[in-house]
């Protein structure tokens, strides 16, 4: 990866989001917390420095549309994407939004595009953003298994992401909701991945 980072991705870094934004004071305190946890991790792990910039930049730009409308974010995605759930269309308005401006870091965008449904196509980048999303103290369900997740993450990324995406698919099955055939490859991806 280039040390160059745009300057969207530099200001990111450190908690300066694009005007175009569309993220309130509870959203932005999210993103922080999204991003503190990845900054934390990215320490932990021994990362460099603009490595480090990269993983804080990502905390706050995944849902730097997240409060825009889902039909005006339906009439910005690529028309492969239309059809998502509104609830997932800001990943990849946001990542479309972000190349749009000159970002070119193609594992930076894939993971803003797809942290809410998971990817199997996923970096360690991708995989980080997914669980810190999920994992950031401010989340109020399940603090104790959360927690114990947080502090291994670091250390054990992967056995951590099967971990949450397990438990995202349980809650929809026993919701009887449907399962996103993204999601389902992720888990496919993850579960070949630990057979090895």
């Amino acid at each position: 990866m280039s040390h160059r980072h745009h300057p969207i991705v530099i200001a990111a870094a450190e908690g300066t989001l694009p005007d175009w934004a569309v993220a309130g004071a509870e959203r932005r305190a999210h993103m922080r917390r999204v991003s503190e946890l990845l900054g934390t991790w990215a320490v932990d792990r021994g990362l460099d420095e603009a490595e480090q910039t990269r993983w804080r930049a990502v905390g706050y730009l995944h849902d730097v549309v997240r409060e825009e409308e889902p039909n005006v974010l339906r009439g910005r995605v690529p028309e492969v994407w239309a059809g998502l759930p509104d609830g997932l269309l800001h990943g990849p308005a946001g990542a479309d939004r972000l190349r749009v401006a000159g970002v070119a870091d193609g594992e930076l965008l894939h993971a803003i595009a797809w942290h809410t449904a998971g990817s199997e196509d996923f970096g360690t980048l991708g995989r980080a953003l997914y669980a810190a999303d999920f994992l950031e103290p401010g989340r109020p369900f399940r603090t104790e298994w959360r927690a114990d997740l947080r502090a291994r993450a670091a250390e054990e990324l992967d056995g951590v992401v099967v971990e949450i995406v397990r438990a995202r698919i349980e809650h929809l099955l026993s919701r009887r909701g449907t399962v996103l055939p993204r999601t389902m490859a992720f888990w496919n991806a993850l579960a070949v991945e630990r057979a090895r």
